[in-house]
């Protein structure tokens, strides 16, 4: 069966806490599962949430700042030492390669994976697989940094009333799906767009035109928002969303749910982040993150 859910790994920005782990997510989909910017432990969260790297299909990094990238090394090593049988696709800023060979071979060890290096260096659609569209947008940090967006193809869903309709059942309605129409009766006529999952990616950025178009029209977005409202001024100096930010963007969007994430240890009441969010005019799912949850894909509308 297909599993479509974000796993949390760590939720901190910069430096781990006791109750937060640096970054980490792994978005679950089908067949694949994508890994996003691992930070310092993660090898160890994938222990605890029960995600191994035979898993691992991508790894997408939005950028060369510690707390998303130096938990590379353990998992490029972890890839190795495992045997993953499948390729392993590395996506991450084009400007970074440096850093990327950094980690990617940080200690000795014995390299035994397909890993494929896929560098970004501009907007645009990075992969296309059966399942999903994959595209990166620049967005707006001290350092080259891009957020990921995932989009499904659109499909198509029969009708049953109108099949009955226009006399179309057994074999005849799947020969009508594969040809486009079939005596006459056209799929249009007994079938509607079945609009494909959207999910987003956003990290360390300030607002700009990137953020805006990896959100838009998402089932779900991962954004983060490190400082409160009243530290945007902070937040516009270091390259950062403010919770309620993050949440007019996904309000504007229409996101479906709204996944909060990447707080900086100067706050210690995670609720205040939801009320910003809410006091932003969010009407939608929300989840301020913690470690080690686990977030569905809202099911079709």
């Amino acid at each position: 069966m297909s599993v479509r859910e974000l796993v949390v790994l760590g939720t901190a920005s910069q430096v781990p806490t006791r109750h937060r782990n640096h970054n980490g997510y792994v978005l679950r989909w089908d067949g694949e599962a994508i890994l996003f910017d691992p930070g310092e432990g993660t090898q160890r969260q994938m222990l605890h949430a029960g995600v191994a790297a035979h898993d691992l299909t991508r790894i997408c990094v939005t950028h060369f700042h510690g707390d998303h990238s130096l938990g590379l090394a353990g998992v490029l090593q972890r890839i190795s030492l495992d045997r993953v049988p499948h390729p392993v696709t590395a996506h991450y800023p084009a400007s970074g390669q440096r850093f990327f060979e950094r980690l990617r071979y940080a200690t000795a060890y014995h390299e035994a994976a397909d890993l494929r290096e896929a560098p970004v260096a501009a907007d645009g659609v990075l992969a296309t697989t059966p399942a999903f569209t994959l595209e990166a947008r620049r967005l707006s940090h001290p350092v080259e940094s891009y957020g990921y967006r995932l989009v499904e193809p659109d499909g198509r869903r029969m009708l049953p009333e109108r099949l009955a309709e226009h006399g179309v059942a057994g074999p005849d309605i799947a020969r009508l799906q594969r040809d486009g129409g079939l005596n006459g009766v056209t799929l249009d006529q007994v079938s509607e767009v079945r609009r494909g999952q959207r999910f987003a990616f956003v990290m360390d950025t300030r607002l700009c035109d990137g953020v805006h178009a990896l959100a838009e029209g998402c089932d779900l977005l991962v954004i983060e928002s490190t400082f409160l409202d009243e530290d945007a001024g902070l937040a516009a100096d270091y390259g950062h969303l403010t919770a309620g930010q993050a949440a007019a963007v996904a309000r504007d969007a229409g996101v479906r749910h709204l996944v909060l994430t990447h707080f900086s240890q100067r706050y210690d009441d995670p609720a205040v982040f939801e009320r910003q969010a809410r006091t932003a005019g969010y009407q939608g799912e929300l989840t301020v993150a913690h470690d080690l949850i686990r977030v569905p894909v809202p099911r079709r509308r």
